[in-house]
Order: structure tokens, then C-alpha cells, then sequence
């Protein structure tokens, strides 16, 4: 598939097509979450490895999520000291969330912000998206926007023509933290460093 304006990537992503665009770590395939069964057939992932819920702002994505009272506010005030930024929440799952998303543990859930203009943008208009590396699974991500429109045809890429170059993409996966027995457990490091428990 040839790369695409940023209107008609939105639009396709609206209608639940998998789309492409950069983020501040890895450009992202992105999906409605309903529809999120089309990123694990694309990238040939693993059911074991679970999506994750983009979007962009933090109280968009506590729907998503399942707690206390006390639990969600904790939860809340962590993600806003380190949203938007290159950190991925794993938190227990509301019913909201598909079970595509997750489809071997739908108890729980990975939610982040981009801290990259040009996806903010995007997440605002699509809501909610779907996320996870440009890549066949197993393999190294895809980092420029014509290489993933060569490798995946069925995918609307963003034209590189339609973001500027300060978008700066670390290259660097996400931390990854888990809310796990009143704490954080830091599941994999990333380029954000996180207290392991809170």
C-alpha cells in the first residue's frame, strides 16, 4: 500500500483498517481495538503476546482499566507523572476491553501515551488504538515509514511527508511496568527509568 495523508489515515483507522504512523519510541501498527485480531495475523504474533491500548490522554484510558477507588487513583497519579512519555502500564482489565487485544489473558491490559506529536494527533481524532511494533514477529522493528508500506501492502502507512523530523523516535521499546501486588514490577526496561515499587 502506498503511504497515505494523515486525513485519509484517519479515516481508515476509524474504519477499522490497520494503519502505520511514528511514535516517540517505534512507529506503530495500530488498529481499533475491536479489530485487533487483523495486527496479530499481519505482524504473524503470537496470541501470548498482548497489544497495547494507545491513546492520548491518560483519562482515556482508565474506561480500560478495573479497580478500587483508592487503586485507580493511585494508578492515575504514577501514569500522569510519566505520561506522555515511553512507558507502557500493565493493569488489571475493565469489560471494556475487547478480548482480541489480549486474547490469552484478558484480565489484563498494557495502556500508554505517546509523547510524539503526530500520534496525539492521530489518537485524538481515531480515539483508542490498538498498538504494537512494525514488524513480523520475532524480527526487528521497522523504523521508516516506506520500509512498513513495502512490508505490509495491507497496511496505511503516514507519508513521510506528513510529519516533521523532530519527531525523533528513540528507537527503543517502552518500559514496561505491571501493577502487581500493590506495586510496579518492571517487566522489561525501556528508555524510561521507573521506581520498581511505588
Amino acid at each position: 500500500m502506498p503511504e497515505v495523508s494523515l486525513s485519509k489515515l484517519i479515516t481508515k483507522a476509524i474504519a477499522g483498517e490497520v494503519v502505520s504512523f511514528p511514535t516517540d519510541t517505534v512507529p506503530a501498527l495500530a488498529v481499533k481495538p475491536e479489530s485487533a485480531q487483523k495486527v496479530f495475523t499481519i505482524k504473524q504474533r503470537p496470541a501470548t503476546k498482548p497489544l497495547i491500548l494507545m491513546a492520548a490522554s491518560v483519562a482515556e484510558l482508565l474506561p480500560y482499566v478495573s479497580g478500587t477507588e483508592k487503586e485507580i487513583e493511585l494508578w492515575q497519579h504514577t501514569a500522569n507523572q510519566y505520561l506522555p512519555g515511553a512507558i507502557t502500564f500493565i493493569l488489571p482489565a475493565s469489560s471494556q476491553v475487547p478480548k482480541p487485544m489480549n486474547p490469552l489473558d484478558p484480565t489484563t491490559i498494557g495502556v500508554r501515551v505517546p509523547n510524539c506529536s503526530i500520534a496525539l494527533e492521530i489518537l485524538r481524532q481515531t480515539g483508542a488504538l490498538a498498538t504494537t511494533s512494525a514488524n513480523i514477529s520475532g524480527e526487528a522493528p521497522l523504523t521508516e515509514m516506506s520500509a512498513i508500506a513495502n512490508a505490509f501492502p495491507e497496511v496505511f502507512a503516514l507519508a513521510e511527508t506528513e510529519f516533521s523530523l523532530e519527531t525523533s523516535p528513540s528507537g527503543k521499546p517502552s518500559t514496561v511496568v505491571k501493577w502487581s501486588d500493590r506495586s510496579w514490577t518492571v517487566l522489561r526496561q525501556g528508555s524510561v527509568d521507573i521506581a520498581s515499587s511505588n
